[in-house]
């Protein structure tokens, strides 16, 4: 495989990386009882207090996973940067 290849599918994986925990919190029920609908199609009853608290691990995960893409991101920016800082710097 190329380098151009691997930066393609790199590219990939983070913008999945944003956009799959984006769209879980966008197609979250905010009530409980489309929760316990939603699991009951699968073919498993829940009562709605359990999918109370399927809604909160579920909201937990998707903001978890965003901070961890988020400080990703960030930790790589501050790499570049300095990279670019150190490279400015004339030599003595």
């Amino acid at each position: 495989m190329s380098n151009r290849c691997c930066h393609a599918a790199r590219r990939g994986g983070e913008v999945a990386g944003w956009i799959g925990p984006g769209l879980m919190l966008v197609l979250l029920p905010k009530c409980p009882a489309c929760i316990a609908g939603y699991v009951a199609l699968v073919g498993v009853g829940i009562s709605i207090t359990t999918a109370t608290y399927l809604r909160w691990l579920w909201l937990i995960a998707c903001v978890a996973c965003l901070l961890f893409v988020a400080a990703r991101l960030g930790r790589r920016l501050i790499g570049f940067f300095q990279q670019v800082e150190s490279s400015r710097r004339p030599c003595r």
